[in-house]
């Protein structure tokens, strides 16, 4: 990977700053860091050149809730253009106690997403993936179920009850927390990241051959900024008990460690969801098995939402059956 080029969200601390500072140590020749700010970012970068001891950290601004900021960040890379071989999308938030709309009428938790799949499906219109590209997006245990105090939404009943079975509507409700969407922070947090999930393995399908794409959790790691936002009972309860239990929270290093691995996946796992074992929430991490992760309708229902929401805002066509013209690559 010594003349590799990588792009990361959510850069500036944390996990996204932990897997920058890695990408150096792993032969990256350019690491694109991205964040709201540009005087954070430019921080961040140069905090990373120090620390590193190489000069390959580049800052970019990045405001995944401001499709014209995406914008303007599709075109500065296309003006530079050179291909990106990792992308790592790894901005994301735990929503707050009090529900949170962005300008574009999604809730909080899930505007990382459209950003994120505006920038995606920039980067492919245009070219500047490589031909091998990984694309790694963030995910979180409860997407897989199971996690104390986070439950997501059965999508299929609550399309039965209240969308007469269209689930494309069903999860637009969901990324809008629109009508009979109760908020629940914990709910919406759960729901948000198995719309990732769903997300990923749709797009799966639709990158060309060669590329690949994996939803990581990068597992519980509690000295970061994500949580800044969380409900009392996270905040104060849950975080503080797991960072006290071995084998229940690890450094942002230890978590970030999880993309660096999943990048060096091959197609042939694209489109999965990786995360820790059942009840576990460090350690290694492996591919989810849970049927509600595999359900082909679910995924391109969350795909099809996710375009409704993100493409009226953007000036990019959709991604189709092939992308960009390329063969379909299914796995």
């Amino acid at each position: 990977m010594k003349h590799s080029i990588a792009l990361v969200t959510g850069a500036t601390s944390g996990v996204g700053y932990a897997a920058a500072r890695l990408l150096a140590s792993e032969g990256y020749r350019q690491v694109i860091v991205t964040g709201r700010s540009m005087s954070r970012i430019r921080t961040a970068a140069a905090q990373l050149a120090a620390e590193t001891r190489s000069q390959i950290f580049t800052p970019l601004e990045l405001e995944l809730e401001d499709p014209s900021n995406v914008w303007k960040a599709l075109a500065e890379l296309s003006k530079r253009g050179q291909p990106i071989d990792l992308l790592l999308l790894n901005a994301g938030m735990v929503p707050g106690k009090k529900r949170v709309i962005s300008a574009t009428g999604v809730e909080a938790s899930q505007a990382p997403l459209i950003g994120h799949h505006q920038l995606t499906d920039g980067l492919l219109e245009a070219g500047l993936l490589s031909p091998n590209a990984r694309i790694v997006i963030a995910g979180a245990e409860p997407a897989r179920g199971g996690v104390p105090l986070f439950k997501y939404t059965d999508l299929p009943a609550f399309a039965a009850k209240y969308h007469q079975g269209d689930r494309t509507a069903a999860v637009e409700a969901l990324l809008r927390n629109g009508p009979n969407v109760k908020y629940d922070a914990n709910n919406a947090y759960a729901d948000a990241k198995l719309i990732v999930a769903w997300w990923a393995a749709a797009l799966a399908r639709r990158l060309p051959a060669g590329m690949a794409v994996y939803a990581v959790s990068p597992g519980a790691a509690t000295a970061t900024e994500v949580g800044r936002n969380a409900g009392l009972l996270v905040k104060y309860l849950m975080i503080p008990i797991v960072s006290h239990i071995p084998g229940m929270n690890q450094t942002p290093e230890t978590a970030a460690r999880r993309y660096i691995q999943a990048s060096k996946f091959g197609t042939d796992v694209s489109g999965q969801f990786f995360a820790s074992a059942q009840g576990k929430f460090a350690g290694p991490i492996e591919a989810q098995r849970q049927p509600h992760l595999y359900d082909h309708e679910n995924q391109e229902a969350a795909w099809e939402a996710v375009i409704k929401v993100a493409v009226p805002d953007f000036p990019l066509r959709r991604l189709e059956g092939g992308g960009c013209g390329a063969p379909v690559h299914g796995h």
